[in-house]
């Protein structure tokens, strides 16, 4: 990442009605491949940056949460339909924000691939990054 650690960082929806802010160094960025992750989104895979939920806020509109699973309630914009987060209950330290969300993505590359078992057999990175089956921590 080109920014330093106390930079703030911005994004939102693609319409504008809701704007987020977010300072500190990223914990994880990751390409999710989960099914879950592929239906919120409509998308074959999702990048997800990591951070500290005390240094997240959204700073204009409020976003529609949905829970889409016991564990994890989604985010997104309520009016053009962009997927902001993900918070899960047994992580508490954590808050994923939707990598494209951001108003420069392009300084947050991902690490690693997850959730590859359930990958579409059509899509391929030739980015030579790690994969897991899971997680790393359910591997």
């Amino acid at each position: 990442m080109s920014e330093p650690i106390d930079a703030v960082i911005e994004g939102g929806c693609l319409c504008g009605a809701v704007r987020y802010r977010v300072t500190g160094e990223p914990k994880y960025r990751v390409m999710c491949h989960c099914e879950s992750c592929r239906r919120a989104a409509g998308s074959p895979v999702v990048a997800w940056v990591t951070f500290e939920p005390a240094n997240f806020a959204f700073t204009k509109g409020q976003p529609v949460s949905y829970r889409s699973s016991p564990p994890v309630t989604r985010t997104f914009c309520g009016t053009c339909g962009t997927p902001l987060t993900y918070v899960r209950v047994d992580r508490p330290d954590d808050v994923d924000l939707t990598t494209a969300s951001l108003d420069r993505p392009g300084d947050f590359p991902p690490v690693a691939h997850l959730w590859m078992e359930d990958a579409l057999p059509w899509v391929r990175f030739g980015d030579e990054l790690p994969v897991f089956q899971r997680s790393p921590s359910a591997e």
